[in-house]
């Protein structure tokens, strides 16, 4: 029996999340497996891989092929790296312990790159979101701006109305008003 080191795909449509398993070669892509050794959540950035490290490492050094996807998890993961330095430990390059000291160095140095490429995202966005608020404030300026020349021009006539309504009134008033005569001079013959 074949074992392959593979992806099952979970989640809904457009939101994939995956098991990584073992199974027969010869199983359907979301069917019977042998064992499941961790998940991966592609849509999360960085992407999130959770492996059983030494399940793993067991399922590769007994001949379990991995798949293209499923093997850059595994490197990724560190389980690559740690069975490379198990078979310098076989060999007689090294020990057990420089061996685990490489490895833990190895895995000190992804976990800053990942935790980096996490800051880099996140500055990112937090840039990006600034720069959307710069511009919404801007137009909010400018919106204000307008609206504040809208209603100056808009008083403005109406304060112009107003007074051509005054003007007007007091005009009409003036015609309505009847016409005091000036008393005419006396003449000597009424005197």
């Amino acid at each position: 029996m074949p074992a392959k080191i593979r992806l099952q795909r979970h989640g809904k449509k457009g939101q994939p999340f995956y098991h990584i398993v073992v199974a027969d070669s010869r199983a359907p892509r979301d069917g019977k497996f042998i064992e499941k050794l961790g998940t991966y959540n592609p849509l999360t950035n960085p992407a999130q891989i959770n492996i059983k490290v030494d399940r793993a490492l067991y399922w590769y050094s007994v001949g379990a092929q991995p798949t293209d996807t499923a093997r850059s998890l595994l490197s990724k993961t560190g389980v690559l790296m740690k069975y490379h330095l198990m078979r310098g430990v076989q060999k007689g390059a090294m020990t057990e312990e420089q061996a685990e000291v490489k490895f833990q160095n190895w895995m000190k140095e992804k976990e800053a790159k990942v935790a980096n490429a996490a800051k880099a995202v996140e500055e990112k966005a937090r840039g990006e979101k600034k720069t959307r608020l710069e511009a919404e404030k801007q137009v909010n300026e400018t919106r204000a701006a307008e609206i504040a020349k809208r209603k100056l021009a808009e008083m403005e006539a109406k304060k112009a109305a107003e007074a051509e309504a005054a003007a007007q009134a007091a005009a009409e008033e003036a015609a309505e008003a009847p016409v005091e005569e000036a008393p005419a001079e006396e003449t000597p013959a009424e005197a």
